[in-house]
C-alpha cells in the first residue's frame, strides 16, 4: 500500500471517522496531531496550500483533502485502487 499521511487534531470526530475508514481498509497511516506538535501544523499548511481544518489526508503524492473527500472516494469505488501501490 501507498504511504498515507493524516493530519489530525484533538477531539475531532471527522479525524476518528477517517482513521476508522482507513483501518477498515487495512491501510496503515502516519498520524500527525497538529494539537501536540505545532511544527506539523506548519507542515500541513504548506502541503495543503493553507487548509486549516482537520483531518487533511495524503495518499502517496495524492492530496485527498478531508474526511468528506475520503468517504466520497470510497462511495465512488476509487479508494481501493488509490491505496494500492
Amino acid at each position: 500500500m501507498k504511504k498515507i499521511d493524516i493530519y489530525t487534531g484533538p477531539m475531532c470526530n471527522y479525524c476518528s471517522a477517517a482513521k476508522h475508514l482507513l483501518s477498515k481498509k487495512n491501510a496503515k497511516y502516519n498520524e500527525m496531531d497538529i494539537g501536540t506538535d505545532t511544527t506539523k501544523m506548519d507542515e500541513m499548511l504548506k502541503r495543503t496550500n493553507g487548509a486549516r481544518s482537520v483531518p487533511q489526508i495524503f495518499i502517496g503524492n495524492y492530496y485527498v483533502g478531508g474526511y468528506d473527500q475520503l468517504k466520497a472516494l470510497e462511495v465512488e469505488g476509487k479508494l481501493d485502487s488509490l491505496l494500492k501501490d
